[in-house]
């Protein structure tokens, strides 16, 4: 087995259960918030609010700045933009996770029909959102610890708790409903000695 597949199939026997979303109004910490999280955790490149040359040059700053700390970094873009950035994988709707197979897929889901889609691409983990309100999608009805529960019940893969996810927010989840959780305000703020310890 090539040595790109052994690293793949690793990350996906040992794939995380804490990540950090980057946004740009985390991207003035990020690199203390990374340097915070317990080594093995994810980070989920999303920089949309910059222009093609500049995210890709902070994308390269934030990735050995993550593999410094024994960290992932997946892109939240399209699988050749992966492939040629090196991520250790690739972030969004399951439709654009369809291809890409050499790279670990973590797909949005937002409801069964999603998570039916999910599925068919063959991802690796479903980022399930929003459970809780959230300043990323002000005007969005969050789905609640119940709904959260009916699908992941339902979900394929690991699934990981997103939207309004802090420390606090995970310890009101049933214990093993989910794999782990993400955030980005959530882990940007400080990181507390009950995040240290893992979900």
């Amino acid at each position: 087995m090539p040595s790109c597949q052994k690293k793949l199939q690793q990350i996906r026997e040992n794939l995380p259960r804490l990540w950090l979303l980057t946004d740009a109004r985390n991207d003035a910490v990020l690199e203390k918030a990374m340097g915070n999280l317990p080594k093995g955790s994810g980070i989920i490149f999303r920089h949309y609010h910059m222009q093609d040359a500049a995210r890709y040059a902070r994308f390269q700053k934030l990735q050995v700045e993550a593999e410094g700390h024994g960290h992932i970094m997946i892109l939240s873009g399209d699988v050749l933009n992966a492939r040629q950035w090196n991520a250790g994988g690739i972030y969004g709707p399951p439709d654009r996770l369809i291809e890409g197979d050499d790279l670990l897929k973590l797909a949005t889901v937002h409801d069964k029909d999603e998570m039916a889609r999910a599925d068919n691409a063959g991802v690796d983990a479903v980022f399930i959102s929003p459970v809780f309100p959230t300043r990323s999608h002000v005007d969005t009805v969050h789905l609640g610890v119940s709904g959260l529960a009916r699908l992941a019940k339902s979900a394929p893969c690991p699934a990981i708790a997103l939207g309004g996810m802090t420390a606090q927010n995970y310890a009101k989840l049933p214990l093993g409903l989910v794999h782990g959780w993400a955030a980005i305000d959530g882990l940007s703020r400080g990181i507390t000695a009950e995040i240290k310890k893992g979900p």
